[in-house]
């Protein structure tokens, strides 16, 4: 009955949301309600869902600073010097130009919010491909890429959130044995880069390059600009809190904290220039702390009310034994249609925290399930549910299935190599 009831809630969820009958919050938290009512846990719901945001209320307050935190860094142009530097380096070249919008994409994407990513990158990139003559769908995909690697994959990105908060983990737990493979995964993107950029030279023709190549020397020499020492400080900043990252000085959420105040009080000294950066950087983040403290609410209902162990117990018995321990890679495998077909909403409150209950009956800790999840975001963020995804269309002019026929190729031999990088430097396991 708990099974049914479990099932019956996530399909409620997931039809909410994918017919867009009710947003992801409301879908989230009215769901789970339902069903523990007709269960009859009505009298008990206060208590559970209260236990349930306890347990996402640090990841909450960490995606509300870094979204905060880095967005004072493309307010002050901390991408800028590099962008420039890739033009003055590439010098017209296709290979270098590709490159070097790999590089760009991989950093802007650190901002986690993918419209801005996209923009930042098109309007840097875009000119110079139609200059040359580069296909847009290059852009695009190692953009799609990128975000999908760096955004999907880090903490403060709307994916890992979703898995963090919903499977009740520390962030820093989840984030830093995953960060070989996310740097193995940019290596890996540059390295596909370089490819479709020796592709795109060889298209394009020597003549044409040399012709266009004159005129980006002359724009850049024109457009000079001097790196502020902020940019300076904002990058130290910046790398300061990365290192204090990975060495756990602190806890994640209150690194955040910290580098937002002082990012602030640097560049934005004064407090109605404070008020309003808070006030245009909070419009993104409310949303999506909403959705995680939502999440908790979905987390706390079904755990604590039994339904996703049930749940776990009836989907272990459809899965071969002899299947168990690789089981972590069976859900990296799953994520990538999965992610594609479904939004981040369905497939991580919905479909993780099954597997991840399931995974635990095999002794496979859930931090590995969510790492393992999140390895769909690359294909996800070239599906039909990716909204950032049509405002990147709408910039290269291209549509869906123009993009899609382009791009599937290479996505999949990104997403085959993530697994592969995430087996060789542990973040999952097969548990022999």
């Amino acid at each position: 009955m708990l099974s049914i009831l479990g099932f019956l809630t996530i399909i409620l969820f997931m039809y909410l949301v994918m017919t867009k009958k009710a947003s992801a919050f409301t879908a989230i938290v009215i769901s789970p309600i339902i069903f523990a009512i007709i269960g009859g846990f009505g009298s008990n719901l206060g208590p559970m869902m209260f236990e349930g945001i306890e347990l996402v209320a640090p990841t909450a307050v960490l995606l509300l600073f870094a979204i905060l935190y880095f967005g004072i860094m493309m307010d002050s142009g901390l991408f800028d010097p590099v962008s420039r530097t890739i033009l003055k380096i590439a010098k017209g070249d296709p290979v270098k130009i590709v490159v070097g919008t790999a590089i760009l994409a991989l950093l802007v994407a650190l901002d986690g919010d993918g419209t801005t990513s996209y923009m930042i990158i098109c309007s840097a990139m875009l000119p110079i491909y139609k200059k040359i003559g580069i296909n847009p769908l290059v852009l695009a995909t190692i953009s799609v890429m990128a975000l999908g690697t760096i955004s999907g994959m880090t903490p403060w990105g709307g994916a890992a959130t979703r898995g963090i908060s919903v499977l009740g983990l520390d962030a820093s737990n989840y984030f830093v044995p995953l960060i070989p493979m996310i740097l193995c995964g940019s290596l890996f993107i540059i390295v596909l880069a370089y490819v479709m950029g020796r592709m795109e030279r060889k298209r394009i023709g020597i003549a044409k390059i040399k012709e266009a190549s004159a005129e980006i020397a002359a724009t850049i020499t024109e457009n000079e600009v001097t790196v502020s020492w902020k940019i300076w400080f904002n990058f130290l900043l910046t790398l300061a809190l990365l290192v204090s990252l990975v060495m756990g000085i602190a806890p994640l959420p209150v690194l955040f904290i910290i580098g937002f105040v002082i990012a602030l009080l640097v560049n934005n000294p004064k407090i109605k220039e404070q008020q309003e950066l808070i006030k245009v950087h909070g419009s993104n983040a409310i949303p999506v702390v909403m959705l995680v403290l939502g999440a908790g609410i979905f987390t706390g209902i079904l755990s604590e009310t039994k339904m996703v162990d049930h749940m776990a117990s009836d989907f272990l018995s459809i899965v071969p034994e002899a299947f168990s321990p690789f089981f972590t890679v069976i859900v990296a495998v799953i994520s990538l249609p999965l992610s594609f077909l479904m939004s981040n909403d369905a497939f991580f409150f919905g479909a993780l925290p099954v597997l991840a209950q399931a995974a635990a009956e095999y002794g496979i800790d859930p931090v590995e399930i969510a790492r393992a999840g999140v390895i769909g975001q690359p294909l996800h963020s070239m599906g039909p549910t990716s909204a950032p995804l049509w405002v990147l269309l709408a910039l290269v002019g291209k549509d869906l299935g123009e993009f899609q026929r382009f791009a599937l190729g290479w996505l999949i031999l990104l997403s085959v190599a993530l697994i592969v990088f995430a087996l060789l430097t542990g973040a999952i396991t097969i548990a022999w």
